[in-house]
């Protein structure tokens, strides 16, 4: 049996066609769409079916938002998506609306070895729950638990719970963004891509750490700031102290965070990170601070220094979780 598994976002959607005999990484075609072009997700399936001439019986996407009984609107492309009436519209048995999360969150039992960075091995535990985390426009936040023989993923809107500072540097971040007029600071406002970034940047500069001339042109025309600041933070060859800060804060922030979701879901099956932002400060996540934040958490110290931490590398987990997950209904539906 085919599956059609979909990887559905703002700027491109990724849609592929999986067998019950290839498995969940190797699709029998896969092609990517500009999201901003088509009307409606049915018009980009139609494209796809009838530039592949592919059959299929089920569909499973993943999509970037609140999926709600099978429903879910994607308002920065004004697509809204309703399982019943794709299933209807192509004739296919079932249609499954994961949340992003959650498609990423069922890749990680298909993942090969080489798709990870390992921060620490750790002492596993066979089955046991698993934190996910993805720093990149926001904050996604997620876990794992084993149910009959397999990995059932859930989504969490974690990251909009309050941020705890710790020490004195994040109690001054929490008190500037209060004076910014912020009653309620989130983890994802102090600790994401879109906002949290740009955030850290001006508060580090707001106490006094210099912005240097050619940093100040760049931002001064750069679409969004969050890339500009990455690059002058991982550029060894011109070391940007406020650049460097401001991505030693955001890891600190991240790694606390990290610890909280493992002990509220128990993940003694390990932590992963996925996301965009994820892979590319691997060597930030190496260094020493940001596990020893994570397990900053008093008693549980040694409860946390025995969970794996994982970086997810793969660009293209979110489509073999998709994938991963209907292929698994269909397994459980023969049985």
């Amino acid at each position: 049996m085919s599956v059609l598994a979909g990887d559905i976002g703002g700027t491109k959607t990724i849609l592929a066609i999986f067998s019950t005999e290839g498995g969940p990484r190797n699709p029998l075609v896969c092609k990517t769409y500009s999201s901003q072009q088509y009307r409606s997700l049915e018009s980009v399936i139609e494209c796809f079916l009838h530039e592949t001439g592919a059959r299929v019986e089920r569909a499973c996407l993943g999509v970037a938002g609140p999926v709600m009984q099978g429903r879910v609107h994607l308002t920065n492309l004004g697509w809204f998506l309703d399982a019943k009436e794709i299933c209807t519209h192509f004739g296919l048995t079932e249609v499954y609306l994961l949340n992003d999360m959650q498609a990423l969150g069922y890749s990680i039992p298909v993942l090969e070895r080489a798709s990870l960075a390992t921060l620490s091995e750790g002492k596993p535990v066979l089955g046991g729950a698993i934190a996910l985390l993805a720093p990149g426009t926001g904050l996604g936040e997620g876990f794992l638990t084993w149910d009959n023989g397999f990995y059932r993923a859930h989504p969490s809107e974690g990251s909009h719970a309050a941020f705890a500072p710790i020490g004195e540097l994040q109690i001054g971040l929490l008190r500037y963004m209060n004076a910014q007029g912020f009653e309620h600071v989130s983890f994802e406002r102090v600790c994401s891509g879109g906002l949290g970034i740009p955030n850290l940047y001006s508060y580090l500069r707001s106490i006094g750490y210099e912005e240097p001339d050619y940093l100040r042109k760049k931002l001064a025309t750069a679409d969004h700031p969050t890339p500009v600041l990455l690059e002058a933070a991982l550029d060894e060859s011109n070391p940007c102290e406020i650049a460097v800060k401001t991505m030693e804060l955001f890891v600190e922030i991240l790694g606390s965070e990290a610890g909280n979701l493992a002990l509220k879901v128990l993940a003694t099956g390990g932590i992963y990170l996925g996301g965009g932002i994820s892979p590319r400060i691997l060597p930030y996540l190496r260094r020493p601070a940001f596990l020893a934040a994570l397990r900053n958490k008093g008693r549980f110290r040694e409860t946390l220094t025995d969970v794996p931490v994982h970086v997810i590398l793969d660009p293209q987990a979110g489509l073999w979780g998709a994938a991963a997950y209907g292929l698994q209904m269909v397994q459980m539906d023969s049985l």
